[in-house]
């Protein structure tokens, strides 16, 4: 699922402020950094299913390659906080959609859709452009910025983009998106910029645990179609504002879903 809009707003953003991060280190600098070993733990997953992938793929097992897509699927969900705003070139060759040539959604369409294992180009791609993000994460520059960029944007992704049916259409796992990427939002919020906000404000702090509170809880239902779209919607715009209201407080620029026309 990609918004290239978006991913142009964290690119320059993130560029803007990687400028910043040698000379003297705050606060939130070493929060941001603190979220490091999640962002390589995530991956790392990521790249572990598309390894298995190609396995079941070789082994021509289809049953066994639908697992392992949905399992790598589930690290790089709970990964879009940052992967659209440092990594825009891989995170559209690995999550394109809706027309997809190429990662996730390419293969998804021919294992799901046509019951086919006709994918090893496309698998072999994939674990290419995971292994080659994985090598990067240790010394890739995090920025508070561009991780809050993230946060609010996937934020508003789940409720806006994904809500209706969501991005992983044809193997019907759009409600584990949605679950994995609110997973993403909370840690990435509670590690880099929870005690932060607390400090300066409590009732905004508040505000932003219980709309992450009511999105997760929007989302225990057994299936897609239970999900109460209109109040998700809601609740998603919700927490967007209190996160955007919250930039300020710590110093940096609101974060904006648009790109600048």
């Amino acid at each position: 699922m990609r918004r290239m809009v978006f991913a142009a707003v964290m690119a320059g953003v993130t560029l803007a402020f990687a400028g910043h991060g040698g000379a003297t280190a705050t606060p939130l600098d070493e929060a941001a950094e603190r979220y490091r070993p999640h962002m390589i733990k995530g991956i790392g997953e990521a790249l572990a299913g598309a390894r298995s992938l190609r396995e079941r793929v070789a082994a021509h097992d289809l049953d066994g390659a639908k697992r392992a897509w949905i399992s790598c699927r589930a690290g790089w969900e709970r990964s879009e906080v940052f992967t659209a705003g440092f990594v825009p070139e891989l995170d559209a060759q690995i999550d394109a959609w809706p027309n997809a040539t190429t990662g996730f959604h390419a293969i998804e369409a021919k294992l799901f859709g046509a019951g086919s294992v006709d994918v090893e180009h496309e698998t072999d791609a994939l674990v290419a452009d995971l292994s080659g993000l994985n090598s990067r994460l240790r010394d890739m520059p995090l920025t508070p910025q561009g991780l809050l960029n993230g946060t609010v944007r996937l934020a508003y992704e789940v409720g806006e983009s994904k809500s209706d049916g969501g991005e992983s259409r044809i193997s019907g796992t759009s409600l584990d998106d949605m679950r994995n990427n609110v997973v993403g939002i909370r840690l990435a919020y509670q590690t880099i910029f929870a005690a932060a906000i607390a400090a300066r404000d409590a009732k905004l702090a508040a505000t932003v645990q219980s709309k992450l509170d009511a999105l997760q809880s929007l989302l225990e239902v057994r299936d897609l179609k239970r999900v109460e779209v209109t109040k998700l919607r809601h609740v998603s715009e919700e927490l967007v504002l209190a996160l955007q209201s919250a930039a300020p407080k710590l110093g940096l620029a609101k974060p904006a879903l648009e790109a600048a026309q």
